[in-house]
């Protein structure tokens, strides 16, 4: 028998539950559906491996025949003649035995080809669906897309693809062959007696029919539980996407319980998994023996009643019953693979099988480009928030050729114009609940928007958002995109450089490039990470113009810059719209001061259209206000410095300035890249010193952990003593009349014994081990998230440690534990136990014979295993470096699906999709030659050592130095203990996975800093230090001395000798250009960094010897990117402080100075509205007031602002500023802006450069300096 087959009881039932009746009926479809992705080389690829397969299983039970075959010839020795029976049994012997070796060859060769048959047909096959997956997702709405859960596609393509592979690959060889087995064990049984066979297929029968009525329970268990896992998986990746905000507002004690609690809701769940699965194992292991008790009292009646001839028939049914037994447990995982693949393809095919809208219409010289653009009527609300209107009956004339800027609050409409637009939503429909919500007409000249062809309209548009995406490619290509559904598409190479070349002069790129390494043959890095933020606006520009698009779109494109980069940016902008037909979004008012008409935006409905300077003549109008609000107090102004910031060249300085930014980025990320390997160099422990620290640490457990060995013994027990039971069962018909039966009944009665404490143990085995694991798993889940949390944000930084890897950290790593100290340490040690025990009986019965074959098969089938695990692990893991190429890529595509929309590029990602995918099939298609054939020797092997105890065990009878029953004790005992060799190595994998994930959870142990300690930890610290007086004030005084600092993951300091003094209640600035320190500031106050030298004073207190949750109490940040949990307004408000301490009208309040309150209250559900996953359902203004709501209601001694009021409207921003200043009496406030207007009124403004201070005073004295702060005034200023 084959190691899968686990003929000893297969325990691995434990493990995966065989949900296979309901399975095979339910799946049948996507069986088809899956298969009709080949071509029909893989068809008959399949074909042979499925015949292969076929005949690969029915060599098993034809061992059955040659083995009875000699136990009757084992019977004869008692009337063979002395002289002639060596000889005569000799011949028989090595007859039996040649025809084992046969049986060898074959199953080796057969087992190859299946196996290899199968693997690379299924490589194929989900290359194929991935590819068409990929093609289904893009041609879905962008509606449909916004529905999916965060990180959903990503997932499915990568995690969902390798199960569908898996199950569909070699797996469902091993499925093909063990059916195959079963049908072929059945049919030699009912052939060499069917009274006998159908008798004890009852056992057979009443298994499948317990395991159909316990699965679905199972079943539905896991998936609740699964749920629940989901869920807790979201609380860790929000938690960690956020860890900046987290810290600041010392929310971990908070974010750990909400974790915590569902961790307990999942304990809650799978306990009740206990006495399932303790009731869904035991009886099948009591009904197995039970059976082999029938097998045997019925074949003694039949063989007394002369119903069959010889001893020969009643060794074929026993080992035929015993290997289709056996094989429903080797059924059971390929099975759970298999399910898993359908329930895979599923998640695919509700993609692929989805509707899609018709996107073809007219095109080319039937739509008029050079007409206006016209919205009329349009009433609109996201498919994802129908309660919420954005637009309601907003109309707007959009005159061709000239730039039309759009303006207005935060939520106003502006950016949702801009989808209509482009169509990434449709208005109208079938449905009427649809029709009713998102109704209204886009018009270009008299064509309405839904009569074009999508693809094409899209390919007339440039577009620049405000977070620009550029692919993991080099400039040129990136720029080349954007030629994509033009008629340059397959130009030559050349025609296709100079386009790029003339794009990139006109967004002021071209210099700066020159300037780089490589030109334009420059890597930009993952999202365009190795450049700064002005030159991916200015790559995006290019790749938005070299279509030469009629009509362009600005989106926000300038809004996250320093004064320096916009300008550039600006001036490229202003370049590039002259006579094209442009749409400009904008918050800061200077940069759209020229546009030909402005159209002010509220509430969803156009209040206000005209020109700058028609505008500004209603002091009442909206216009007035945003610019009033945005308005500079330029004391002193100079003609030659009125326009710097329409400026049309950026000077040599700015570019050689990139050129530094640029080399500093890759610097810092190749040093990233090497600090990041170095843990990988660190020593792992071993698996033994792993198992001894999880079991001394799980002391709580040490009940369980003394009743899983006792049970396991007693599970263990079944094979030794059952290949002494079967050797005298066996031996007894040498016997007749009551002499057999007799010695038979009380052999039979030890059976059922047998049957009860096998049941008994397994009862005890699922039970106990369940719980163990569960707990086990619970505390780790809980402690690890708690030790990650706290760690000091350094930490996160290394791209090992990203959102995305901890959160699948955190999941598996307690999970792989669990395969340790859970169900596999029983499975684990039921293997030891049954292996001791087989040897111990099988030396103890005939030393010689024993040893001789333990020595000589033992060793071959465990290096057999060895190998087989060694190269499937290492088959597994080139399988997935190699597949990990294009799912990099297609994560890239999926995650800028809009980007991928606006610049057509769908056809071209999924050809260049399907290119990377051949290229993998063919690596992988090499790896698995090799593979394959170490898999299909490992699971051959067995049958020659078979042969070779039958050889050597024949040669000692014919010699007469071994009796039948001690044969047949040794023998069975042998094949007994080889097979549980076999499963015991199958653990290698989960054992080694696990040392590394103790290893993982040992190493977020240690405390590199103060902020390693654990929440408990620092509340004990907190107690035990006393507070001084000062840090009691309201305000503080800040001062940085001698401050310089470089990130752990750079070598270019960002901090040079900085010196800062804050006094007690000043408003203070900080300002200057991108990279000059100014966020590092705020970080080091906050301590997510540890300066290399220099002191940073709190009050006169170093805040080095303060404890890091006493001095983020007294201080409260907003930073430029608002962090939201999901969970309700409420809790993301009361975010790190106790609940019970803060009442409504608090509450009220806070949001009120927010400029929240009325919106929030405008709502269904008030305060308890859920904001969803990162805070989706609100837009980024709202977002950024309920920070600023959480930042007021801590009532800090010290408010650090980051960009804060960045992506508010100019009135709000205003409002909120105003209240900053009103609620900062008494407290210090520190503020980074790169909108000068709102620090204007700041007690003292510090002007930053390359980690220096290089000027400071307050607005006016900075103003008559004329320096660096004035040149960013004159650049920022609106004028009238």
């Amino acid at each position: 028998m084959s190691q899968d087959s686990s003929a000893g009881l297969g325990w691995s039932w434990l493990q995966w539950p065989p949900s296979w009746l309901s399975t095979l009926g339910k799946n049948s479809k996507l069986f088809i559906k899956i298969f009709s992705f080949t071509s029909r080389r893989d068809r008959l690829f399949l074909f042979v491996s499925l015949v292969a397969s076929i005949c690969a299983g029915a060599t098993l039970p034809l061992m059955n025949i040659i083995f009875a075959r000699l136990v009757q010839a084992f019977n004869g020795l008692a009337t063979a003649d002395p002289e002639t029976f060596g000889t005569v049994f000799m011949a028989i012997i090595n007859e039996y035995v040649v025809y084992i070796v046969y049986l060898f060859i074959g199953r080796f060769f057969l087992c190859y080809i299946a196996i290899i048959g199968f693997r690379i047909t299924s490589l194929r096959i989900s290359a194929a669906i991935r590819l068409c997956y990929l093609e289904a997702l893009f041609e879905l709405p962008i509606s449909t897309l916004d529905a999916l859960p965060p990180g959903q596609t990503t997932a499915i393509i990568t995690i969902t693809a390798n199960i569908l592979q898996l199950g569909i690959s070699e797996r469902l060889s091993s499925l093909i062959q063990a059916i195959m087995v079963i049908l072929t064990a059945l049919v030699i049984g009912c052939i060499f007696s069917w009274e006998l066979t159908l008798v004890t297929s009852t056992g057979l029968v009443a298994i499948v029919a317990w395991y159909a009525v316990t699965t679905p329970l199972v079943v539905k268990k896991y998936a609740e539980i699964q749920e629940l896992e989901k869920e807790a998986a979201g609380v860790a990746s929000e938690t960690l996407s956020s860890i900046r905000m987290v810290a600041a507002c010392g929310a971990e004690k908070k974010a750990a319980a909400k974790y915590n609690m569902l961790v307990g809701r999942i304990r809650f769940m799978s306990k009740k998994l206990s006495p399932i699965l303790a009731l869904q194992h035991s009886p099948v292991f009591f009904t197995i023996f039970a059976t082999f008790a029938l097998c045997f009292w019925f074949a003694v009646k039949l063989y007394l009643d002369f119903q069959f001839p010889n001893v020969e028939t009643l060794v074929v049914v026993l080992m035929s019953i015993m290997t289709m037994l056996a094989h429903i447990n080797a059924i059971s995982a390929p099975l759970t693979a298999a399910s898993n693949a359908f329930n895979a393809a599923s998640i695919f095919f509700s993609i692929i099988d989805a509707p899609k809208p018709t996107t073809t219409g007219i095109k080319g010289a039937e739509v008029a480009l050079d007409e206006d653009i016209s919205l009329e009527n349009i009433n609109f609300a996201y498919p994802t928030r129908h309660d919420v209107r954005i637009l309601n009956d907003l109309t707007l004339r959009i005159p061709a050729g000239k730039m039309t800027a759009i303006v207005g609050p935060s939520g106003s409409g502006k950016s949702t114009i801009v989808a209509l637009i482009q169509r990434w939503y449709e208005l109208g429909g079938l449905d009427p609940i649809a029709n009713y919500l998102r109704n209204g007409n886009i018009r270009i000249g008299d064509r309405t928007l839904n009569e074009i062809d999508l693809h094409w309209w899209r390919a007339q548009i440039g577009f620049v958002q405000q977070e620009p995406f550029l692919f993991n490619d080099t400039i040129l290509k990136n720029v080349e995109y954007g030629l994509v559904g033009t008629e340059w598409e397959d130009a030559p190479e050349e025609v296709k450089k100079g386009l790029v070349a003339r794009a990139c002069k006109e967004a002021y790129a071209d210099e700066f490039i020159h300037m780089l390494p490589a030109g334009y043959e420059t890597p930009v890095g993952d999202v365009g990470l190795h450049l700064s933020g002005g030159q991916r606006q200015r790559i995006a520009i290019a790749r938005a113009i070299v279509r030469q698009p009629k009509i362009l779109i600005f989106d926000e494109a300038t809004s996250s810059l320093d004064v320096t980069s916009e300008r550039i940016v600006q001036a490229a902008l202003d370049q590039v719209a002259q006579n094209r037909t442009t749409i400009v979004i904008a918050h800061r008012l200077s940069t759209i001061k020229h546009a030909d008409n402005i159209v002010v935006v509220a509430k969803g409905s156009v209040v206000q259209q005209g020109t700058h300077e028609s505008l500004l003549r209603d002091p009442e109008g909206a216009y007035w206000k945003l610019v009033n609000a945005q308005q500079l107090a330029t004391t002193i102004a100079h003609p030659a410095h009125k326009e710097i910031w329409s400026e049309k060249k950026p000077n040599r300085e700015s570019i050689l300035l990139e050129k530094e930014s640029y080399e500093t980025l890759v610097d810092s990320e190749a040093t990233a890249i090497d600090e990041d390997d170095e843990p990988a160099k660190a020593s792992k422990p071993s698996i033994v010193t792993s198992l001894k620290m999880l079991l001394v640490e799980q002391r709580r457990n040490r009940l369980g952990y003394i009743i899983i060995p006792i049970a396991a013994m007693g599970a263990a027990a079944s094979n030794p003593v059952q290949s002494y039971l079967f050797g005298r069962l066996i031996s007894s018909f040498i016997y007749w009349g009551e002499q057999l039966q007799a010695s038979t009944t009380v052999l039979c009665l030890l059976l059922v014994l047998v049957a009860v404490v096998i049941g008994a143990s397994y009862f005890i085995l699922g039970w106990v081990c369940n719980d163990v694991s569960v707990r086990t798993t619970s505390n780790y889940r809980e402690e690890y998230f708690r030790n990650i949390i706290t760690k000091r944000v350094s930490f996160f930084d290394e791209t090992a440690n990203s959102p995305g890897m901890l959160t699948a950290r955190i999941a598996t790593d307690p999970t792989q534990l669990q395969q340790l100290l859970g169900l596999n340490l029983g499975m684990v040690l039921i293997s030891l136990f049954s292996l001791i025990g087989c040897v111990t009986i099988a030396i103890a019965f005939h030393w010689r014979f024993a040893l001789v074959v333990i020595a000589s098969s033992l060793p071959i089938i465990l290096a057999g295993g060895w190998y087989r695990v060694r190269h499937e692990v290492k088959f597994e893991s080139r399988n997935n470096e190699v597949f990990s190429e294009s799912a990099r890529f297609a994560t890239e595509a999926i995650g800028s699906i809009r980007t991928v929309a606006s610049l057509t590029l769908e056809r071209t990602i999924c050809r260049k999709y399907s290119q990377l995918l051949k290229g993998h099939v063919t690596k992988s298609w090499k790896e698995a030659r090799l593979s394959c054939l170490v898999f299909a020797g490992s699971d051959s092997l067995v049958l020659l050592c078979m042969a070779f105890a039958l050889w050597y065990g024949g040669t000692l009878l014919a010699r007469l130095e071994l009796q039948s029953f001690q044969f047949l004790v040794v023998y069975l005992a042998i094949i007994q203990g080889s097979l549980a060799a076999g499963q015991w190595l199958s653990f290698g994998p989960n054992l080694a996975q696990v040392s590394a994930a103790a290893h993982r959870i040992k190493e977020m142990r240690v405390r590199d800093y103060e902020s390693n300690d654990s929440v408990a930890d620092r509340y004990r610290e907190i107690n035990r230090w006393t507070l001084p007086t000062s840090l009691l004030w309201k305000g503080a005084d800040i001062e940085f001395e001698n401050i310089w600092f470089t990130y752990p993951t750079r070598n270019v300091p960002v901090l040079r000798g900085l010196s800062i003094s804050i006094q007690h209640g000043q408003f203070a600035a900080i300002v200057g250009s991108s990279g000059s320190g100014k966020t590092t500031l705020i970080s080091l106050l906050e301590r997510f960094y540890e300066p290399q030298n220099g002191t940073i004073w709190y009050n006169g207190e170093a805040i080095a010897s303060i404890p890091l949750k006493t001095l983020r109490k007294r201080m409260s940040l907003v930073a430029q990117e608002p962090y939201l949990l999901r969970g309700s307004i409420r809790e993301n408000v009361l975010l790190g402080i106790d609940e019970d301490c803060v009442t409504d009208e608090m509450l009220h309040r806070a949001c009120r100075q927010a400029g929240i309150h009325d919106f929030v209250s405008s709502l269904p559900d008030g305060y308890n509205t859920d904001v969803g996953t990162s805070g989706v359902s609100l837009s980024g203004g709202q977002k950024q007031r309920i920070s600023i709501a959480r930042a007021l209601i801590r009532d800090p001694s010290v408010l650090l602002l980051d960009e804060a009021t960045s992506s508010l409207d100019s009135e709000t921003e205003k409002e909120v500023q105003a209240v900053f200043e009103k609620t900062a009496r008494g407290r210090t406030m520190i503020v980074v802006a790169h909108r000068l207007a709102t620090v204007q009124n700041a007690d003292i403004i510090f002007v930053m450069n390359q980690g220096r201070v290089v000027e400071k005073g307050n607005h006016v004295t900075l103003l008559g300096r004329k320096g660096i702060y004035w040149q960013m005034c004159q650049a920022q200023a609106l004028g009238a």
